[in-house]
């Protein structure tokens, strides 16, 4: 959310060009006084097409200031998802066809088509909530809490992050943890892992009706004033996910030593992995303008690494207008569990052929544009492309368009 946009100095013009990058707020939105809520709202579509996934995406969210630096917040987002996904079979020179995951129907595939699972279809509710609050003079405190649901999928969690400034407040230091319980309840109960799936109208085989997992997070932080104009971030995140990490609804090709497909495994994975992740972000501030540039690095002991660079710069226009360019690179190597299909009589403890586990490239490119009609109103509109590619060049590559519009405003 906003800083007053009266605010000269670095920590006041790049904190507010850091919340404008993000949010979708821009400086034409002063921050709220405490009769005053600040209302963000934005609604995103995001369309992979060739009746692939589609996602409409409205969001809501509401801050207020209590006085004294204190604020706080709520956030609903509810997503709505049709279209096709990928169900982890290989393309074949036949019509191939697979038992839905409920076990109530069936679906093909046509001779040379990647297969699809038409019944990929949702609508999620998240509700979320924060308060920051200082707790002396130097050291703030946010603490959050989440909750979202789906026909499922739920997912509860909380969170609480304590940041302490030194150095004439031009340093800032972080720590922060975070615990989730998610429980999900398959159409058809979770399968065993690597267990056939079952010809219609045969009942697949089932280790329950619903299975557990947790989430875990701890960070570190720190956030440094560089000079008059640079403000530099550097964290540290260490996360642990238990339970029950398979995708219920992805399956892998058995095929036999000639190459023909003999029949189809659910996936198995770990039940336990543990994330590390690097972050480093700055943003400089021009005479008016402002460019940030970020750099993630990740990787887990299931071995996947992966980096993202990511660029953006806005640039003012005068009379409340700017555009604000944007371009993401992504490249992630596979995990250790990864096979775009499986031989017969060689199947391994876990086994995925999820395309989101595999080598793949992610390009982005995009461009906003907002405008500040008064000091209490905004409008932006994003519009982004982005295409994903498979290094092995087994699958084939997926393009989608991304559409977001925000307005922003006090009451």
């Amino acid at each position: 959310m906003q800083l007053k946009k009266e605010s000269k100095s670095v920590r006041g013009a790049l904190a507010l060009a850091t919340c404008s990058l993000l949010t979708g707020t821009s400086q034409g939105v002063n921050a709220a006084s405490e009769e005053e809520w600040e209302v963000d709202s934005a609604v995103l579509f995001y369309s992979e097409g060739s009746d692939r996934v589609s996602v409409v995406e409205p969001v809501v969210g509401l801050r207020k200031a209590l006085g004294d630096d204190e604020y706080v917040g709520v956030r609903l987002v509810v997503d709505t998802l049709t279209g096709s996904s990928p169900n982890g079979a290989i393309p074949t020179d036949e019509v191939q066809t697979f038992t839905t995951p409920s076990g109530n129907s069936t679906y093909t595939a046509e001779p040379g088509e990647t297969p699809l699972d038409p019944t990929f279809r949702d609508t999620r509710i998240a509700l979320s909530g924060e308060w920051e609050k200082p707790l002396s003079e130097r050291l703030k405190g946010i603490f959050s809490a989440n909750f979202s649901t789906e026909h499922d999928y739920q997912s509860a969690g909380i969170s609480a992050t304590l940041a302490r400034d030194f150095n004439n407040r031009n340093t800032t230091l972080s720590a922060g943890a975070s615990f989730s319980q998610d429980s999900i309840e398959p159409e058809g109960g979770a399968p065993v892992g690597l267990t056939p799936m079952p010809e219609f109208p045969d009942v697949k085989e089932t280790q329950s009706a619903s299975e557990d997992k947790t989430v875990s997070e701890l960070l570190l932080g720190v956030t440094q004033v560089v000079n008059r104009r640079t403000l530099m971030q550097f964290n540290y995140t260490y996360g642990i996910d238990d339970g029950y990490l398979s995708d219920p609804y992805k399956l892998l090709s058995v095929t036999d030593d000639t190459g023909n497909v003999t029949g189809y495994l659910y996936e198995n994975r770990p039940d336990e992995r543990s994330r590390q992740t690097i972050f480093w972000r700055t943003l400089h501030h021009l005479s008016e303008d402002v460019a940030d540039v970020s750099y993630r690095y990740y990787w887990d002991d299931w071995d996947i690494s992966s980096h993202t660079l990511d660029l953006r710069y806005r640039h003012e226009l005068g009379g409340g207008h700017y555009l604000q360019p944007h371009v993401r690179w992504y490249k992630q190597n596979a995990a250790e569990f990864y096979h775009f299909k499986l031989d017969e009589g060689a199947v391994p403890t876990y086994a995925s052929a999820d395309y989101r586990l595999g080598n793949m490239t992610t390009n982005t490119l995009g461009l906003k544009y907002g405008f500040a009609s008064s000091e209490k109103q905004e409008y932006s509109v994003r519009l982004e492309y982005m295409t994903q590619s498979d290094d092995d060049g087994q699958f084939e590559d997926v393009d989608a368009v991304i559409l977001q519009a925000n307005y922003s405003f006090l009451f």
